[in-house]
């Protein structure tokens, strides 16, 4: 494929930003089964939160253009070939991961209406109803936001100017490549959906990670290129989960209880490499201090803020101390990766512990310095729930630069799981 050419000559059917329902993250459909089991009836509102604000979102991206992608994504409908996949593949080494209930649901599911706002130079897009529906609007519409600013620097190239931008790109993405490929017993996958220059970039992504690390690369978390790729889907839970039950706790005891309830209904439906704890919600220390017995058993866990290895530290001395042999347990790392720290990580680690990567957006979408002003470098945008059953949700993450929700609320959270002061550290992505 030209892809160069391709984007010159961007048509409206040829290229959609999302081309389907599960041009979305394996995780979000693993969580969504979760609620929509769990807790169907919680109404949530997701926002999107954009932490760059050097960078204008509503000066860049055509209004019209947003609500008509936002618009062709409630259009979509599960295939029937995306359904036979679902309910046939093999994922994480067991058939029929989704249940026929959840399947009918998601066969008949039609996004919820979506609020859009501009406000300054930022746009306010926000979503509300009920929990399972809702949900299933993030990684589309950080999905849309990041193609469309792509779209609107690219807007004015010509057509050899975007074929050594992209030659650029290509080149840049295979020196990483033949860098990650020398480091011995390499576990990767890609989690680029939510923050990439494009579906068809990543989808080269992929299929260069397929031709170039071979057995080294595991899979990709987007659902829609996982299926037409032929490779592994990826994903287990998110931050989401244990924020949406906090919120939803009645007392200061259920609120403390609450990411561990997640934890118990998950365990219920998933084993073997789905059971990955993902303790930095509210203080990955102060998770693990309070952590029920069975955890210990789990699978591995996920570092996703804070300092990395200060991270796999925390998580290598509980496993200790709770009587596990680390060198059993898999530690995946997923947060602002790129060459130089999956190097580093896969030195410090290797042999203590078994080590993967989640790779994201310096993977999808890293064209830092690429163009004048460097007006495609990556930034930071998330859509978070915001609240649940009209309640603020709280994240305080092991990097207080993440943490989210109303000042009050924060502190009592604080108060409730013991969290001290913790280092800030910058958020490139």
């Amino acid at each position: 494929m030209d892809i160069a050419k391709r984007v010159y000559d961007h048509q409206w059917k040829i290229d959609p930003i999302v081309r389907s329902l599960i041009d979305t993250d394996f995780y979000k459909l693993l969580m969504a089964q979760s609620v929509f089991r769990n807790r169907p009836d919680v109404d949530v509102t997701f926002q999107l939160i954009n932490r760059a604000d050097n960078v204008p979102l509503a000066r860049l991206i055509d209004e019209g253009e947003l609500r008509e992608q936002l618009d062709h994504v409630r259009s979509l409908r599960l295939s029937r070939g995306e359904s036979t996949w679902l309910r046939g593949n093999m994922f994480y080494g067991k058939r029929a991961m989704f249940s026929p209930e959840f399947m009918e649901w998601f066969e008949g599911l039609r996004l919820p209406p979506y609020h859009l706002e501009r406000k300054g130079d930022q746009y306010e897009l926000t979503f509300e109803g009920k929990w399972p529906e809702v949900m299933m609007w993030e990684i589309p519409a950080l999905a849309i936001m990041m193609e469309l600013r792509s779209r609107a620097v690219l807007k004015g190239m010509g057509r050899f100017e975007l074929q050594v931008l992209y030659a650029r790109g290509l080149t840049r993405l295979w020196e990483k490549i033949e860098r990650l490929r020398q480091i011995d017993d390499l576990r990767l996958a890609d989690f680029g959906t939510r923050r990439r220059h494009g579906f068809l970039w990543q989808d080269l992504c992929v299929q260069a990670m397929i031709e170039g690390l071979a057995e080294k690369f595991t899979g990709t978390s987007n659902c829609l290129i996982a299926m037409r790729r032929e490779v592994e889907a990826i994903g287990t839970n998110a931050h989401e989960l244990p924020m949406v039950y906090a919120a939803l706790a009645e007392t200061d005891d259920e609120l403390a209880q609450a990411p561990y309830k997640v934890l118990e209904n998950w365990q219920k439906e998933h084993d073997g490499n789905l059971l990955i704890i993902l303790p930095d919600t509210f203080g990955t220390e102060e998770f693990l201090r309070r952590a029920p017995d069975w955890l210990r058993h789990w699978t591995g866990m996920r570092i996703d803020s804070g300092d990395p290895a200060e991270g796999a530290e925390i998580a290598i001395r509980w496993w200790k101390e709770v009587g596990e042999d680390p060198r059993e347990k898999l530690l995946i790392f997923s947060d602002g990766l790129d060459v130089d720290k999956i190097e580093e990580l896969s030195r410090q680690f290797r042999g203590r512990v078994k080590v993967g990567f989640g790779w994201g957006t310096l993977l999808t979408n890293d064209f830092r310095g690429l163009v004048p002003g460097d007006a495609l470098a990556p930034f930071s945008l998330v859509c978070k729930a915001v609240a649940a059953n009209g309640r603020p949700t709280v994240k305080l993450s092991d990097n207080p630069n993440k943490a989210m929700g109303p000042r009050d609320e924060i502190e009592r959270y604080k108060r409730v799981f013991g969290v001290g002061e913790k280092k800030p550290i910058e958020v490139l992505v």
